[in-house]
């Protein structure tokens, strides 16, 4: 049976429904920390593989509980949709009970992208607090893939406490390279550590970084962010060159709802990355 034509000449089976989830099946669960995992999807379907820019969120529903947005930390280039999740409320919580072979549903990509584009040529800092790495995993492999486009590259990561550092495997691997600074802190260090001690902000003045030639890129917390930002700035990086990624609670992900309210913008469709010296002056105001 062939499907009749909408009325810009496209099939209803074409057209695409961005509130309807596609099905998608977990190929693997990996337990990062006592409270966070990664979650491996592939689609049921090829006509539902999804193709992403690094940046973009997902919104991810678990049958009978509900949906929430999640931020890619996989690599733009590759099959499988990868995601990395803390489990802080019932959604989540759920879907850390997951297995291979359950199914969920997926909405998406939706968003802003970071600018990795624009940062060919450039240094590039990446500047993580927490949960706020995987966001920007995605930048990393693309960059890394691609290295010769790029100039200095570091990586800043901050966790309150050892046990909380994500992807252990992969940093030391970064780590190991000549071509990536990556420094590692904790707010509180426990027996046996022997690296930085103190929030993220206090690792930027010791990388080695151009400010007027460099992109900056920042997930975290919104305090972490925002004195990040201050402290690029007294680094001398431009506002104009200073990205982050903001969080709000997102529910229909295109800009209907007015859940993600941020001022005058939406985060669904405006965000989740911003350039600071858009939204610098909303950052320091109470209730938004």
């Amino acid at each position: 049976m062939v499907s009749a034509p909408d009325v810009h000449g496209k099939s209803a089976d074409s057209v695409v429904n961005p509130m309807l989830p596609a099905l998608y099946t977990i190929q693997r669960v990996k337990r990062e920390t006592d409270d966070t995992f990664t979650l491996e999807l592939v689609p049921e379907s090829d006509r539902h593989k999804i193709s992403f820019l690094p940046g973009q969120f997902i919104m991810v529903y678990v049958f009978g509980v509900g949906e929430v947005p999640l931020s890619i930390s996989g690599d733009a280039a590759g099959t499988v949709l990868v995601h990395t999740i803390r489990a802080v409320g019932i959604v989540t919580r759920v879907m850390s009970r997951l297995r291979r072979g359950d199914k969920v549903g997926i909405r998406g990509p939706f968003g802003t992208a970071w600018p990795v584009q624009e940062a060919q040529g450039h240094d590039v800092v990446l500047i993580a607090g927490g949960i706020g790495l995987p966001p920007l995993r995605p930048v990393l492999y693309h960059v890394l893939s691609r290295r010769e486009e790029f100039g200095k590259v570091v990586l800043l990561y901050g966790t309150r406490t050892p046990s909380d550092i994500l992807f252990r495997d992969e940093l030391e691997q970064w780590r190991a390279r000549f071509d990536l600074e990556v420094h590692v802190t904790v707010d509180r260090a426990q027996s046996g550590w022997r690296g930085n001690v103190g929030v993220v902000t206090t690792l930027i003045h010791k990388s080695s970084f151009d400010p007027q030639k460099t992109i900056a890129m920042v997930c975290g917390p919104e305090a972490m962010m925002r004195f990040s930002a201050l402290e690029l700035q007294r680094r001398g990086v431009s506002t104009n060159s200073i990205y982050l990624s903001m969080e709000r609670n997102m529910k229909c992900a295109i800009g209907l709802c007015g859940h993600c309210q941020f001022g005058p913008l939406f985060v669904c469709k405006d965000g989740p990355v911003f350039r600071y010296s858009h939204i610098k002056d909303l950052l320091v105001k109470w209730e938004i």
